[in-house]
């Protein structure tokens, strides 16, 4: 069964029940002639009831491992304040082996990863555009409301803490000191930021993404 869903194009890591003839099978099912197949997504919301499920529950503390062409996705994500490990060095075998020991869902434009025998957390993204893959994420994944903008760090994926008064005087140029009160650094990568002036725009894009940003505070 696993191999001839797959060779119609669908990784395994988004199927969640096969029904055949009526009733729920495995993955290593050996198709026979004349048999009704009925092959559903991963269910996320909906409740299945004892339905044979063919891989292990979802992974609500969504955290996520992305390839090599999702850097301004993994961006983003962070932005959010989803949990996003990114390196543009890793290659298929680390992108699997980070994903199963830190409990991470993969993201990939190469569906082939998808289909390798070891992951049981993936999706293929389908959109191209960054912002698009993110409003993308953020539905196929129901994180509406599971979204902390600016907690973390675009950068390196660090969460931020309050700076330091020393912190702010060696790093925060002398204009924005005089202009805003909060400051924040990165506790993985040391980079310094503030709620400045282009935040009222990054939280209207989030809103085109689904995000719900209503208990966002943007006061400076």
């Amino acid at each position: 069964m696993k191999d001839s869903i797959e060779a119609l194009g669908v990784p395994h890591t988004e199927v969640d029940v096969v029904i055949v003839n009526g009733e729920a099978v495995g993955f290593d099912y050996r198709l026979r002639d004349g048999d009704d197949i009925a092959v559903y997504p991963v269910f996320e919301s909906f409740d299945v009831g004892s339905i044979n499920r063919l891989r292990p529950k979802p992974l609500r503390e969504v955290r996520f491992v992305l390839d090599v062409h999702l850097g301004k996705l993994a961006s983003l994500l962070r932005r959010l304040g989803f949990d996003a490990f990114y390196r543009n060095n890793l290659d298929d075998p680390e992108i699997i082996d980070i994903a199963l020991s830190q409990h991470r869902i993969i993201l990939t434009r190469d569906i082939g990863i998808l289909k390798q025998g070891r992951v049981t957390h993936g999706y293929w993204v389908r959109e191209t555009d960054p912002e698009q893959q993110a409003a993308e994420i953020v539905r196929r994944f129901q994180l509406e409301h599971a979204a902390r903008p600016f907690t973390r760090c675009p950068r390196c994926n660090g969460g931020l803490r309050k700076a330091s008064a020393d912190e702010i005087e060696r790093k925060v140029p002398k204009k924005s000191r005089e202009l805003y009160s909060r400051f924040y650094c990165c506790t993985g990568c040391g980079q310094m930021y503030w709620r400045g002036s282009h935040i009222p725009k990054l939280l209207q894009k989030f809103r085109r993404f689904g995000i719900d940003t209503g208990s966002v505070n943007t006061a400076s």
